[in-house]
């Protein structure tokens, strides 16, 4: 189990995390909130409707961080150029989509990094420092969502865009001041891979 995700009984996960790990993985969700920020219910009044109706931005977010968690869901295809008539077309439907859809993909991935957080803070130490995690199949799937968004939010900081440009991170020196992020990008990497894995039938 060190290392890597195992199935548990009855479904679920389970990990054992040392004290480093531990702290890695909560500071970095932390940060994660942090970014996402509130949602709409901690700024609203007290209706209960109010969140319902709530509309998001139209704008995608300046962040580059934000932009790769909350993307654009339409866009000129990669090779097919857009006539400026497409392209505004396609802006005015992405604008659409982001106002009904980004309060509820905040509050989800929210919600996400918030049971991350909870579930390390619940665990019990052991013995020898560091602790078992053991998640529940939904447990394991909110684990699952913010591992690949801290992954997506690393990998925006490296600008890896693709798999290639993560293989030349994967050489820099250990003098690189990028080297830290790298390292953390692949160990998430590693521990996405594995809770996938005990989510297979």
């Amino acid at each position: 189990m060190p290392g890597q995700f195992e199935p548990i009984p009855g479904g679920g996960a389970a990990i054992a995390l040392d004290d480093v790990e531990i702290s890695i993985i909560r500071s970095l969700s932390v940060q994660l909130l942090e970014l996402i920020g509130p949602g709409p219910a901690e700024d609203a009044s007290d209706d209960p409707l109010a969140e319902l109706f709530a509309e998001g931005p139209t704008e995608p977010p300046s962040d580059p961080v934000l932009k790769r968690l909350f993307p654009d869901a339409y866009g000129d295809p990669v090779d097919v150029p857009s006539s400026p008539e497409q392209a505004a077309e396609e802006r005015e439907h992405a604008a659409e989509f982001r106002r009904f859809t980004e309060n509820d993909l905040r509050t989800g991935k929210r919600d996400g990094a918030l049971a991350v957080i909870r579930s390390l803070d619940a665990l019990t130490p052991a013995g020898d420092g560091g602790a078992v995690l053991k998640l529940s199949h939904e447990e394991s799937q909110q684990w699952l969502g913010t591992l690949n968004d801290l992954r997506l939010a690393i990998g925006s900081r490296l600008d890896i865009v693709a798999e290639e440009d993560a293989d030349l991170l994967y050489r820099l020196p250990d003098d690189d001041p990028r080297k830290a992020l790298v390292m953390a990008y692949l160990w998430l990497g590693g521990l996405q891979e594995t809770l996938v894995a005990t989510l297979m039938p």
